[in-house]
């Protein structure tokens, strides 16, 4: 797969955005940002190009559950950017790919085409807008749904019109697939419902004491709220009622986490709710002040 300029576009490699220059950049702005950061070997950039040749990267596309084969998640080994994994989800309406990652190639294209392709592309905030706008060309111009909030954060010009700028708190984006926003971990934050589940990413994060799920006491946090991850900076209780009270008209009973293996598998709305409490009340305050 050869896209020309595209190939050639800074990516950085800490984060995986994709900028619209080709040399002489010395930092990602994202990287920059207090929720994100910069390694101690100090800031560096890749091309899609070069990410290919080095053969270091491969896009592994499977079907891990069992009980659900309409959904495909996509994780880049060795990873290019933060980690993240991206869901192909394939409906009677059209495949919706919720989040992306950085990295793409011709058998990525190849194989996802061969599951039907995508006619739609959700991404939950800006760390993962990587190489958002190479995705959509990549799968005729699919459409790019993004927070309005969250604008400023974009790193290159959509020369194809492809983008659809959320500012409503609720998109469908194919019937029976809905973006929700919630905001915290950006103002435009969002998560993606479809039937029973709810895929999330940073504003809602499955955390790892959800993932034993046996006899375990209440209180248990199975998901965590939090402004920065790598940097451990937490919500406001304001912030993190706000999320729960965004999600609470959807119905869901499974989670589904950015990270490989991160699935909360029953009663994951409950869940929220309860972690929620849990952490308002371990920072000092009432819980019953912020539902």
């Amino acid at each position: 797969m050869s896209f020309d300029y595209e190939d050639e576009l800074l990516v950085c490699v800490t984060c995986g955005t994709q900028f619209d220059v080709t040399a002489g950049l010395k930092s990602c702005h994202i990287c920059d940002d207090p929720r994100q950061y910069v390694p101690p070997t100090g800031q560096s950039f890749t091309r899609l190009s070069d990410a290919r040749r080095s053969q270091k990267h491969k896009n592994e596309i499977t079907q891990p559950y069992i009980d659900e084969p309409r959904i495909w998640t996509i994780n880049t080994v060795s990873k290019l950017g933060i980690g993240q994994r991206a869901f192909l989800i394939k409906t009677q309406h059209g495949n919706v790919l919720w989040d992306d990652v950085a990295y793409i190639d011709h058998e990525t294209v190849e194989k996802i085409n061969e599951l039907g392709g995508i006619d739609a592309i959700v991404i939950s905030h800006p760390h993962f807008y990587t190489t958002h706008l190479t995705w959509s060309r990549a799968f005729n111009d699919a459409p790019v749904y993004l927070a309005s909030d969250d604008e400023e954060w974009l790193a290159r010009s959509d020369t194809r019109c492809v983008r659809r700028f959320v500012d409503t708190p609720v998109k469908e984006v194919l019937p029976g697939v809905t973006a929700i926003k919630v905001g915290g971990h950006f103002p435009g934050s969002m998560v993606l419902h479809w039937e029973n589940r709810l895929f999330v990413a940073d504003s809602i994060q499955v955390a790892p004491s959800a993932l034993y799920d046996v006899d375990r006491q209440e209180g248990t946090v199975s998901f965590g709220f939090l402004w920065s991850y790598p940097n451990m900076i937490p919500l406001s209780p304001a912030a993190i009622s706000h999320i729960v009270k965004a999600i609470q008209p959807f119905s869901f009973d499974i989670a589904h986490g950015m990270i490989p293996g991160a699935e909360v598998k029953r009663n994951a709305k409950a869940k929220v709710i309860e972690s929620a409490r849990t952490i308002i009340s371990a920072m000092g305050y009432r819980w019953e002040e912020y539902v």
